[in-house]
């Protein structure tokens, strides 16, 4: 995030959040997924795979990878009423920056799936920018099998934590990745740009159903102390995550396997983000605390969680353990930089089989 924007916020303390929220969920929120939705999702990131359209193919088509952030959109929402308005009051919930993002994916989301989603405040501790709150979202299938599981960090810019701090338990972290071995030398950086147009927020928007008016109202953003209106975070990860379906998984999204990275620095409107994909690493995935997206809040990468995570809903009967499922998975290193050379999203891990 701009550092102006940041001290801008900070000037003074606020009313703080109660880490006693954790452990509270919100009411479940249903879902019936469409074609007409999934599609228009992968439309307005000017994703063109025809996994995502192709309604002719035997197999079907399948949403995005990213595409549960349209699923979980209404639980983040309610998910801010579980805060008292006596402790927290509206205008400093507003304060709150999508700061860290892992997706865990069982399968993909597919049109005429019904789906239900439920979030659950899993961590709240300080960092040196504000609270920093994890939110675990848990979706799955009618028969009640975990689709995929979600945690997203914010931080609360200038706010403090009341009570003892709550960080997401460190044992959910598994091991770090092995040495890669590739024949001692590793494959350079891949780099991929992709223009971002003027609408680009207002096409997410409507695509996604993901309605904040800092991305699509220059008087909302301004008034929230932006420079304007800027593209969700969300969008510029999916971004990074169709680059790495159409260069390194031969076009096949349902090779994905978990998404996580820590945001930083503003999109803004246009821009041209330039996406860079490191060497493969075979092996577990990476490991570490959840990051803040925030320089206070140390360098780690973000932590990728296990499939098999026992707070993370029932995963498919007959399973394998979770150390076992995909013995073949590789990870790669994916940043995503604006156009002024900043990184946007930085520490970020995509998973694959």
């Amino acid at each position: 995030m701009d550092a102006r924007h940041r001290e801008a916020v900070c000037e003074h303390r606020a009313m703080p959040l109660p880490s006693a929220l954790v452990g509270s969920s919100t009411d479940p929120v249903h879902h019936v997924v469409d074609a007409r939705w999934t599609m228009a999702y992968a439309a307005g990131l000017a994703d063109h795979n025809p996994r995502y359209f192709d309604t002719t193919a035997t197999a079907g088509i399948v949403a995005h990878p990213l595409f549960p952030v349209c699923l979980e959109w209404p639980v983040v929402l309610d998910a801010r009423r579980l805060v008292p308005r006596d402790d927290l009051p509206p205008h400093e919930l507003a304060r709150g920056v999508h700061a860290s993002h892992e997706l865990t994916i069982d399968r993909l989301v597919r049109p005429g799936d019904v789906l239900t989603t439920t979030a659950t405040i899993e961590g709240i501790e300080r960092r040196r920018p504000g609270a920093y709150e994890v939110l675990r979202l848990d979706t799955v299938d009618a028969d009640g099998i975990r689709v995929c599981r979600t945690r997203m960090g914010t931080l609360f810019l200038g706010v403090d934590v009341d009570g003892p701090d709550q960080p997401v338990p460190s044992e959910l972290a598994p091991a770090a990745p092995g040495p890669e071995h590739a024949q001692g030398r590793a494959r350079p950086d891949h780099a991929t740009v992709v223009a971002i147009a003027p609408s680009a927020a207002h096409v997410y928007t409507e695509c996604a159903r993901i309605w904040n008016p800092i991305h699509t109202d220059p008087a909302v953003a301004l008034a929230a102390g932006l420079p304007g209106i800027i593209l969700h975070g969300t969008a510029t990860l999916a971004h990074a995550v169709s680059a790495v379906v159409d260069h390194d998984l031969g076009g096949d999204p349902n090779r994905v396997l978990t998404i996580a990275g820590r945001f930083g620095a503003m999109v803004s409107l246009p821009d041209t983000l330039t996406i860079r994909i490191g060497a493969p690493t075979p092996g577990a995935p990476a490991a570490a605390a959840p990051g803040a997206g925030d320089p206070g809040a140390g360098d780690s990468a973000p932590r990728i969680p296990t499939p098999g995570d026992p707070r993370a809903g029932t995963p498919r009967p007959g399973s394998p353990p979770p150390d076992h499922r995909h013995p073949d998975r590789t990870a790669l290193r994916v940043t995503v930089a604006n156009g002024a050379g900043d990184l946007a999203v930085r520490a970020g891990v995509i998973e694959h089989r």
